[in-house]
């Protein structure tokens, strides 16, 4: 039976004594004082009727006893965490997903850190992310199925019923491969448009009237060869192929872009440039880790547009 003399003040001593082979260090990582560390200690000995330190020079050593203790104090520490973990995981396994709609524009560029960072707060809960069209995310914010939003500012007749939460502003970027011939800078890029594929964001994107408007600023009225998508993988792999340009937010290709793999041309899009940002509902109380997962979107979209 278990001497209930044994509490876990006294392993959790013991086992970091034993580890820093130091009384004044292990006080420090214990945040507790030194005579608090030496009277817990000698507690311990006199449950085991035996020494389990003893003085080597100025310093101090574990003892024969104090070696065969420590291999089960040190499990039994180890045992006693996998335990509340275990009760942790448990507790939130039955607790419903986070549910995250992420605009591709997030998807790529502050989701990934952002998940990282939430990981290591070790609130093991379960996290969904889809990514979609701006209209189909906030359809299924309003519906409940999704917790939060994470893009572009919608228009003032969608936002009814949401708030937002300004991030940081983005611009539309028009990307093309590495060596396109565009890029030569022989012509204005607008010049040529009619003679390459654009790939132009689906008309229930939230860009897609910005895109629009912009072109026409520009002097293009219409682009006779062109493919409406939303999905960056496509886009990505049909750059690589062809001499196509691509019209998307710029958060969407960074890391291509920083990577070499795809550039950008010329182009002054500065006016496209909107806010991008956390929406919810109005009448949402965020729980403990949705506020957690909040922050991390936050830090991440920071570190990104540093």
């Amino acid at each position: 039976m278990i001497d209930s003399r044994v509490k876990f003040r006294h392993l959790q001593t013991f086992v970091e004594v034993a580890r820093q082979k130091s009384v004044m260090k292990a006080a420090e990582l214990l945040h507790v004082s030194q005579p608090a560390v030496t009277k817990t200690i000698r507690e311990l000995e006199q449950v085991l009727g035996v020494g389990v330190f003893e003085r080597d020079g100025r310093g101090i050593k574990i003892t024969r006893y104090g070696e065969v203790f420590l291999r089960h104090a040190g499990a039994a520490l180890t045992a006693l965490r996998q335990g509340l973990d275990s009760v942790s995981q448990e507790q939130f396994s039955d607790a419903p997903p986070i549910r995250i709609g992420a605009l591709p524009t997030v998807s790529s560029r502050i989701m990934p850190r952002a998940m990282e960072l939430f990981l290591m707060e070790k609130t093991w809960s379960r996290v969904k992310i889809v990514t979609g069209e701006n209209a189909v995310l906030l359809e299924q914010l309003h519906v409940g199925d999704l917790d939060l939003v994470v893009g572009r500012l919608a228009g003032a007749e969608k936002m009814a019923g949401f708030s937002f939460e300004h991030l940081y502003s983005e611009q539309v970027v028009f990307a093309v491969r590495a060596s396109h011939p565009l890029l030569e800078g022989r012509q204005s890029p607008f010049a040529g448009f009619g003679d390459y594929t654009v790939l132009m964001p689906t008309r229930g994107s939230i860009i897609r009237p910005v895109v629009e408007n912009f072109l026409i600023a520009n002097g293009v009225s219409s682009l006779p060869n062109q493919i409406e998508t939303v999905s960056d993988s496509f886009g990505r792999a049909f750059l690589r192929a062809s001499d196509a340009i691509w019209i998307i937010s710029y958060g969407v290709v960074a890391g291509d872009v920083a990577d070499g793999r795809l550039a950008l041309l010329p182009v002054d899009t500065g006016e496209t440039k909107g806010p991008v940002g956390l929406t919810m509902r109005a009448d949402a109380v965020p729980s403990l880790p949705q506020s957690i997962l909040m922050q991390t979107i936050r830090e991440a979209a920071g570190e990104a547009t540093l």
